[in-house]
């Protein structure tokens, strides 16, 4: 079965932010800001991209959605950081409504839309564990049955991390976030146009029946200066330096290497 990510790179929606703009200029002056993308590039290279480069079933496929203004450096840079991730390609796109310009991108990438496919969305700061795609695979062959009679059903894994990363290094919290965007995915029956951007991602249950599976960590979510959500839950949340045991994980689990992170944030 087809497994589909797709990834907003600083793309410039029409709608879609909750940090509002009064016009499509103000929008892309405020993502294409050289700071703000400095930063969106260390969290993708350091937090989103190895877990994404470690899975243990490689079989999926990833969109990142750009705007088609993003200069020219900036482009080079995420085809440079995507180069040994043959799963990815960069799709450019003229600014859109938001929901409108995803889904059609989704629905494009469908190999076969007669079949059924999973879908995820996935944040350029965020990461999820190396098992994540093998995890969903096994979780869907055990809910057959459930799938069956249903066009949709979401598939959650809420157990995490928040996380800040600096040139110090990584700090972190565990967290409880059902329906978060990262470890959270959507199948879609064959012949269906349904995407997972069809929804909010907070109200997935409302409607389709959704699988959650609250077992082992599952995903980091990163608390940074340029959140889009301006994180409110994750600012209650007190972070602490890894300890050498949190490292290990860190590095095991998702990928993330407390070194890679203090080299690329000191740069």
């Amino acid at each position: 079965m087809q497994a589909i990510g797709l990834c907003r790179f600083s793309y410039p929606a029409l709608g879609g932010f909750q940090v509002g703009h009064e016009t499509i200029e103000e929008r892309i002056a405020y993502l294409y800001n050289e700071a703000r993308l400095e930063e969106r590039f260390r969290l993708l290279e350091t937090v989103a991209l190895p877990c994404l480069k470690g899975q243990t079933d490689p079989d999926f496929s990833i969109v990142f959605v750009v705007g088609n203004q993003l200069p020219a450096h900036h482009l080079a840079r995420l085809e440079s950081l995507l180069a040994d991730l043959p799963q990815a390609v960069i799709h450019q796109e003229p600014p859109r409504r938001h929901r409108e310009v995803m889904k059609d991108v989704l629905n494009a990438a469908r190999i076969n839309p007669k079949t059924p496919c999973l879908q995820f969305r996935y944040d350029d700061d965020d990461a999820v564990s190396v098992d994540f795609i093998a995890r969903l695979r096994a979780t869907v062959e055990r809910s057959a049955s459930l799938l069956k009679d249903e066009r949709s059903v979401a598939f959650d894994w809420p157990k995490g991390y928040v996380a800040e990363f600096d040139a110090s290094g990584v700090r972190a919290a565990e967290c409880y976030r059902p329906l978060n965007v990262a470890a959270l995915a959507m199948y879609v029956k064959g012949n269906s146009p349904l995407t997972i951007m069809n929804f909010n991602h907070q109200k997935l249950p409302r409607f389709m029946p959704t699988v959650t599976v609250p077992d082992e960590a599952m995903f980091v979510r990163s608390h940074n200066s340029s959140n889009d959500s301006r994180q409110g839950v994750a600012q209650q949340v007190q972070v602490a330096p890894l300890d050498a045991e949190g490292a290990a994980l860190f590095r095991t689990r998702f990928a993330i290497d407390q070194d890679h992170v203090r080299r690329v944030f000191s740069a």
